[in-house]
């Protein structure tokens, strides 16, 4: 909500299961209903047609904001291009780790008896992945801009921050409600803007008792300057 009321616009949230989607949608109509906002759902069950209805939705010419609210690792957080004032930002709900599975948990184990890190292997990198995935819907050429929202309180971590690409190294913390002034302090450049998430004051949880998150806002390098590599 924080960022819808910072900057009208496109914004796809993703999630990492349907069922904190449904769980997130549902806290968040409670709290605010549309309030001005059209709101968009990813269902498990689309078909192709209706996938393109999704994305038809995201035009540039749009003067409201619009919320598509979506799952990781799924079809709209891969191989989709949004340009321009089609899509000005993402939300990360969570750092994409896989569930536990027999399969992992021996892949797991593989790597630690190689003294390496089974968990990475198994499930940090996997999760990671789809992160970066779901975040390279913002910046598809070098005249977008955008901001970045990743919403966990892990990303603060030194075993996430490591992973970050070469573009995400400098960051600012802001809370929820400094996000219009970072979307003013980079509204002349063309960059990008990355955030991560940590307990502080914004909460969908209300009375259910979810974390609360601090926005984390990060300014990186121009667009013009990221190779095809980082436009992920």
């Amino acid at each position: 909500h924080a960022v819808v009321c910072s900057h009208t616009g496109n914004y796809m949230i993703f999630f990492p299961s349907y069922r904190m989607l449904d769980d997130i949608l549902e806290r968040y109509m409670e709290l605010y209903g549309t309030d001005g906002v059209e709101i968009l759902q990813q269902s498990p069950s689309m078909q192709e047609k209706e996938r393109e209805d999704f994305l038809e939705r995201f035009e540039s010419e749009n003067t409201g904001t619009l919320l598509g609210f979506c799952v990781m690792g799924e079809f709209f957080a891969e191989g989709i291009d949004l340009i321009g004032e089609r899509l000005v930002g993402a939300v990360i709900v969570g750092t994409g780790l896989p569930q536990v599975s027999y399969e992992r948990e021996i892949l797991k184990q593989f790597y630690d008896r190689k003294k390496e890190n089974g968990f990475d292997y198994a499930y940090r990198f996997p999760g990671m992945n789809k992160v970066l995935q779901s975040a390279g819907r913002v910046i598809r050429t070098k005249e977008d801009r955008g901001v970045i929202l990743l919403l966990d309180e892990r990303f603060c971590l030194p075993d996430y921050t490591g992973l970050f690409p070469r573009e995400w190294e400098e960051y600012v913390v802001v809370t929820g409600g400094e996000l219009g002034r970072f979307w003013k302090s980079f509204g002349g450049d063309r960059g990008e803007s990355v955030a991560k998430g940590r307990r502080g004051q914004q909460s969908l949880g209300g009375q259910r008792g979810q974390s609360n998150f601090e926005l984390a806002a990060h300014k990186v390098l121009s667009a013009q300057a990221l190779s095809p590599a980082a436009v992920l």
